[in-house]
């Protein structure tokens, strides 16, 4: 099997140039025929010698794996299916190399989301997800292994609209903060001037609250964070998510208040409204107090209706009243827009399968 590039940083890519014998400036050639001309191809790599690609073909591929299946949502949202080869335990290595474990075809989503002059792209992180949130149809189907670096940025290059992307929510199949090392190489890649040269703020990601993780991400990086809440009762959310037994929500929160988001860094709270179980004045009043004096943003989520899940979503008046309450507290809420249902591209809907073919 080949080793991918995408995803290697100029020093790696001079490595490879050494080791292919490739003048060191190669690796600024590579670097930009990837990330700038996004190239598919080592063949594209034409102010390379020929003689040079085909040494450097022996070996490496640039890694950019196509879609297999896209559809189309009524709204304009499309959801792009990827096949990924993953291994069961230790993931991928960064820069695409394999780690030596038992690897299975799996596949993983990404979506699109246009906003008048924006184009979002919803990325994912990992084929499946360990976490077991049992609202979540990527939880429900466990985890099948960690994407590489280049695994990522694939996603990046190979849908339709690569070229007019305006941000990036690492809001996809997994747990960003579960896969670290290589959700970090692809956000390194993404604002790198030798990379994609984007601001941090067009970045956001999304975790459920891996403590250990969040405070080397905090201390590591300048993109916004949105955090996973859905409920400020701690029993409760353990009983919708496991996590909460191991890294408690008011910790998360308590370790937030230690840093800066008065500026141009944003922290941001999902709660998905559950009609009867988290959408009362009583839980309204509860996240309130635990969320005052911080900096940030509650985004209210409509569920959506998943099998052997026994909630359905918050009336809209429910909705409305909550975000009411939570302004009332100091606390900017908005009712988030729900985009791509009608093709399973909602939050936590993702489930790394559906039709094969493109759709018009």
């Amino acid at each position: 099997m080949k080793l991918k590039l995408l995803g290697m940083t100029p020093e790696e890519l001079g490595e490879v140039a050494a080791e292919t014998g490739l003048p060191r400036y190669a690796a600024k050639q590579m670097a930009r025929w990837m990330y700038v001309r996004k190239a598919r191809s080592i063949d594209e790599m034409t102010d390379i010698s020929k003689a040079g690609r085909e040494r450097l073909s022996e070996r490496y591929e640039v890694g950019v794996q196509p879609y297999s299946g896209m559809q189309v949502s009524s709204d304009g949202t499309k959801k792009y299916l990827f096949p990924v080869t993953c291994p069961h335990k230790g993931g991928l290595n960064v820069g695409g190399s394999m780690s030596g474990e038992k690897c299975e075809e799996s596949a993983v989503e990404a979506v699109m989301i246009p906003d008048g002059d924006r184009a979002t792209l919803c990325v994912s992180s990992q084929a499946g997800c360990r976490m077991g949130c049992r609202f979540c149809m990527t939880g429900r189907q466990g985890f099948h292994g960690h994407l590489s670096a280049a695994d990522i940025m694939s996603q990046f290059l190979s849908v339709d609209e690569s070229d007019r992307l305006t941000n990036a929510v690492f809001m996809g199949m997994g747990e960003p903060l579960d896969n670290y090392d290589n959700v970090m190489r692809a956000i390194e890649v993404l604002t790198a001037d030798w990379g994609f040269g984007w601001s941090p703020k067009r970045i956001t990601l999304s975790t459920i609250g891996v403590l250990p993780v969040l405070r080397r991400f905090l201390d590591e990086s300048r993109c916004h964070l949105a955090v996973s809440l859905h409920n400020p009762f701690p029993d409760e959310r353990l009983s919708i998510m496991p996590v909460q037994a191991a890294w408690q929500i008011s910790d998360i929160v308590d370790l937030i208040r230690k840093y800066d988001f008065s500026g141009q860094r944003r922290v941001s709270f999902e709660y998905t409204m559950f009609a009867g179980f988290n959408d009362t004045k009583r839980h309204a009043d509860a996240l309130a107090r635990m969320l005052s004096g911080l900096e940030c943003r509650v985004n209210l989520i409509r569920f959506h209706k998943i099998p052997d899940f026994p909630y359905g979503t918050s009336p809209e008046p429910v909705m409305k009243l909550f975000q009411e309450r939570l302004e009332r507290s100091g606390i900017i809420t908005t009712v988030r827009a729900s985009r791509g249902e009608d093709i399973l591209a909602a939050c936590g809907m993702l489930a790394g399968r559906h039709g094969s073919s493109p759709e018009p």
